[in-house]
This record gives structure tokens, sequence and C-alpha cells, in this order.
């Protein structure tokens, strides 16, 4: 996917360096060539033997080296790549980002780049928090700086939220986001994700447990192979594509006027947990417990059905039209009546009891449904599960 793609990798310094070895393995099992550039802190993580010997290249570390300098080294190290990549990015390099510090080899590179930049966070939940940090991150989003992560979990210091670099699939799929030029360029592919909230009050709502995942990791996949992809996404609790088109919406309703301004597209593929019902009237205050035991009652009313209503367009249809069925029995059954019922080309078909861990989870395992048949892939991440449908789409609109 990366084949003769040269990126220059700036590591700083932070405990989440140790990934950026993996990372290197990882590119250039893609095909990429990595150039590394190491800050002083970095060096208290990882070695620079390490690191060269992983990239197969000289790792560069000091500004003022009089082998290169002569030639303006800092100027063609930082336009020969075609994407710089740090990771980690540390609070300490973004704030010398954000405010064009340039007083070492990494914060001069990226003054002097002019190569798109991603940056993969790393720090501890206070620091990625704290309000100059985030005046940073956003000054660096506005100056066109592309971000992957921080995920969410537990810190090396013993601390839980956000701050966690993203892992390295994550990162190699954002590099091939940025970098995309594949059978899906010129292509523009309509992707729903995420679950939607139906007010009850307030500060009530149904829902459900999709955590947008699988529809996140589908759009970077097809923007990997150059489609051009708008995002319509409820309340997920992963961020959303870095390069697409995000459109943040919350009830069913929002979601499908969301999706018919964004037609016509070459494909849609509804990878969003739609609430089938919201409530008729939600209330404009929080409905109170009066003690007396009763229970209020909700009426119910059916969600507009947007895999079917695209499906059944006379105008703007999209040429491939590709549903989601989670289902918790039968699920090729299910999947199969939905696909004919609904309209669609496609139904990808998954099982969601309690049980897999799928809904909500990093793995995934579907039963792709066509009008020729059905093929069941193995259980896989997510990120891999979206490659596969990306490629299949691809060859479809081809």
């Amino acid at each position: 996917m990366l084949h003769g793609k040269r990126i220059l990798l700036i590591i700083a310094g932070g405990i989440a360096a140790f990934k950026s070895l993996d990372l290197i393995r990882r590119l250039r099992e893609q095909g990429a060539h990595v150039t590394p550039v190491l800050t002083k802190a970095a060096e208290e993580f990882v070695t620079p033997l390490s690191v060269s010997a992983l990239a197969a290249e000289k790792v560069y570390r000091d500004l003022f080296d009089l082998t290169v300098e002569h030639e303006m080294g800092h100027i063609e190290l930082s336009r020969a790549a075609d994407l710089v990549v740090v990771a980690p990015a540390t609070s300490d390099l973004l704030a010398k980002m954000a405010g064009g510090l340039a007083n070492d080899l990494a914060s001069t590179l990226l003054m002097a780049t002019d190569k798109p930049v991603l940056c993969a966070p790393s720090m501890n939940v206070r620091m990625w928090l704290h309000p100059s940090n985030q005046r940073n991150v956003a000054r660096l989003r506005e100056d066109g700086i592309r971000f992957v992560g921080p995920g969410e979990g537990e810190m090396a210091c013993g601390e839980y939220g956000p701050g966690r670099m993203a892992e390295v699939p994550e990162i190699i799929a954002a590099v091939s986001e940025v970098l995309a030029d594949g059978p899906l360029k010129g292509k523009h592919v309509l992707v729903t994700s995420g679950p939607t909230h139906e007010p009850i009050d307030p500060v009530r709502y149904i829902a459900n447990r999709s955590s947008g995942t699988q529809g996140t990791a589908l759009a970077r996949a097809l923007m990997a192979l150059g489609a051009r992809v708008t995002f319509v996404t409820g309340p997920a609790s992963v961020p959303p594509p870095e390069g697409a088109e995000v459109i943040a919406v919350e009830t069913a309703d929002q979601m499908r006027a969301a999706v018919l301004a964004a037609l016509p597209s070459d494909a849609a593929v509804f990878a969003a947990a739609v609430a089938d019902w919201r409530v008729v009237s939600a209330s404009d205050s929080k409905i109170k417990k009066d003690g007396s035991g009763h229970i209020p009652a909700l009426e119910l009313a059916e969600n507009p059905d947007i895999l079917a209503e695209v499906s059944k367009l006379t105008e703007n249809r999209p040429g491939l039209v590709v549903g989601f069925a989670a289902e918790t029995n039968d699920v090729t059954a299910h999947a199969t009546a939905k696909r004919a019922r609904k309209g669609c080309d496609w139904i990808v078909a998954n099982d969601v009891s309690p049980e897999t861990g799928i809904m909500g989870g990093r793995e995934n395992a579907v039963t792709v449904i066509t009008g020729e048949g059905a093929e069941t892939l193995p259980r896989m991440s997510k990120t891999e599960v979206a490659e596969k449908l990306a490629t299949r789409i691809a060859e479809a609109l081809s």
C-alpha cells in the first residue's frame, strides 16, 4: 500500500517511543522507505542503533552535523519525504510546533518542511487535557497538521484516560489516508457510523453499544485507496478519521438529513447502528420520580429506514449501497432477508451476541452477502475487516 513512499519519522522523548520500533518495521513491510530522526530525549527510551537497524537507514540526531549541513541537510531532509510522521508527539514538541520554535533538529525539520505532517500524540492524561496543550493542538489543526489518536487507556504512570499513543495499525492506516493514491481515487464514498441517541428528556436517551470503531476503520481504509469520504457519525466513542468530511449527528432524523444532503456518491456504506425507535414526545425537562411507584409510559415511533430509502432512490442512488446487519441469532438468514427487504446491493452481517465481544470491541467476524451468494470471513481486527471490505468496494466500482 505504501510502496515507494518516503516517510520522515521523528521520534520524540516519551515512553511510547518503543512503539516506534514496530512502526518502522510495519512501514517497511508496506514498502515505505523510513528516514528516522531522534530527539535528544528520545535517546533515553530507544537507542539510535536499534532504530537504525530496523530502518536500515542512518539515524539523524544533530542539527549541526557538519557532514551534511554544508549542503543544508536539514532542508533536504524536510522536503525529500512524502510525509513527515511524529510518533510519539510529546506535549513539548507540539508546543514548539504551535509556537514556531526551531531549536533542535526535529523542530527545525518541522518548520522547514513543505510536506504533510501527521502527529501521534503521547502524554499523561493531565498533560493532554491541559488547556495550553489543547490550544496548541487546535492551532496545529488550523495550520493543517493531521493527528491520529491519542487513545484512551491506562498510562505508564498508572493514570487512566486519553493520552495513549495510537496503536501501530491505526498509525499505518492514517499514513495511508494521507498518502492515498489508489483505485478509488476520484470516487466519493458516503459512510455512516456510530450509534444514534434518541432523547427521552434532556438527560436521558435511547441508544446502543456501538462504538463506531468499524465504521471509522472502514472510512480510513477507503481513503487509503484514494476515496473522498463523507463520514456521517453519531456520538461514537472513537475519534473520527482524519481527512474525511465529518458530519456529526445525534438522532436518526439528523442522520437521514445528513445522508441525503451528502448525495450523490459513487458508493454508500451504512455501518451506523441506527436506533429503530424514538420517543414520540421527548420531555423538555427531566422526568422526575414522584415516590408513588408510578412509571411513566414512553410512546415510541419507528425511526426512518435510511438504508432502505437510499437503496430505493430513483435519483442520486449510489452505484453501490452496502448495509450492515447486527444480529444475535440465525445471522446469515436474517441478513439475507434484510438485504432483500431493504433493496441494498450488499449486506455485511455480524453476530453481536454479548459473548462475542464484537459490539464495542476491537475485532469482528463478518459474512458478506451479495446477489451472488455469501462469504464468511474469519474473525480478525476491525482494521483488517475494513481493508478487505474497502478492497471489495474498489473492485466493484472499477
